[in-house]
């Protein structure tokens, strides 16, 4: 059964003695439909709304001081093996796939990060996270899954802040957010990572 992290309840720890090595897989499951009707015969045909293209991503912060983010925009999925031992598996633009998107955090090399925000976008589509309906699961080397709900009505903003996971010398804490912001610099500045940001896009 997974427990779900919530605004009276927002914190979990990962003890560093029970999760010493293994994946920490982080999965983005949404409604691509957005709610909607689906459309048949020739409306169908000249439907040009393509549904909602969540998009899961992450900000990383090393123990050394090193920054970065990983995220489809840019081609930086990361690399599980190598640094930074964190990498995204694919880029599901319809949300279709039955697995989602997923970040996987290697968990052997959990002394080197020192905080990890997670957090996921809108890229396409219209920003109703209300009608997305979209969750975050967490899901620790045997232990339970986490699971964040992002389905709140958040005023045209286009990216959702879901969760922190800090290193406290112990293991990795786990820490629901859940904050709206216009874009990556509103959300960099919100937690102070001091990154440069450009407009990108998708192949």
């Amino acid at each position: 059964m997974a427990v779900t992290l919530t605004k009276s309840s927002p914190t979990v720890s990962l003890k560093k003695s029970d999760v010493s090595s293994g994946v920490l897989r982080v999965n983005l499951n949404w409604d691509q439909t957005g709610g909607a009707q689906k459309k048949t015969g020739w409306r169908a045909m000249f439907d040009t709304n393509t549904g909602i293209d969540l998009d899961l991503a992450a900000l990383i912060e090393m123990q050394n001081g090193e920054k970065g983010v990983i995220q489809a925009l840019g081609d930086s999925f990361g690399d599980f093996d190598n640094y930074p031992y964190i990498k995204l598996d694919k880029d599901d633009r319809t949300g279709s796939s039955t697995d989602g998107e997923n970040i996987l955090i290697n968990l052997a090399h959990q002394d080197q990060f020192k905080r990890i925000c997670i957090f996921t976008f809108i890229y396409q589509g219209a920003p109703s996270w209300d009608k997305a309906k979209g969750v975050v699961t967490l899901h620790p080397a045997g232990g339970e899954p986490i699971q964040i709900n992002i389905d709140e009505h958040a005023s045209g903003k286009i990216l959702c802040g879901v969760a922190m996971l800090e290193n406290d010398g112990n293991g990795l804490s786990i820490r629901r957010i859940v904050e709206y912001f216009n874009g990556h610099d509103e959300l960099d500045r919100r937690f102070g990572w001091g990154m440069q940001w450009v407009a990108g896009s998708k192949d």
